[in-house]
């Protein structure tokens, strides 16, 4: 059974950071990448980052590039971390960590994910 928990969102003041944790059970981190991946209200979801143990990925979207730090508890492989600095009221979303198969596509497309977690809100004040 794959179970994929987020947790860290909150309030936060603009250029504050927040950590997101995401624990990850039932799936290795040797056939599947992780993201996080986030939908502000009215908008497309946008993956922000990426991190794939088999290829050596690692991805930022152009709008966190700098102010956002993925990582991964590799000898456990049961969490995946989003540190996020800087931040600005446009990064509120609900941000979902998820997992997919390495060989189903790109990592960039949402609708490729095939495990999600249930999301975590981030709120940016300004």
């Amino acid at each position: 059974d794959v179970q994929l928990q987020a947790s860290g969102g909150g309030l936060v003041q603009a250029g504050g950071s927040l950590r997101l944790s995401c624990a990850v059970s039932g799936i290795t981190f040797d056939d599947y990448a992780m993201s996080w991946i986030r939908q502000a209200p009215g908008k497309e979801r946008e993956v922000v980052s990426c991190t794939s143990k088999s290829d050596g990925t690692t991805y930022y979207a152009d709008s966190v590039k700098g102010r956002f730090t993925i990582s991964s508890d590799s000898k456990t492989e049961n969490a995946v971390f989003l540190q996020m600095n800087s931040l600005k009221p446009e990064d509120t979303a609900v941000y979902y960590c998820a997992a997919k198969n390495l060989y189903s596509g790109s990592y960039y497309d949402p609708d490729l994910y095939n495990y999600w977690g249930q999301g975590t809100l981030v709120t940016v004040s300004s």
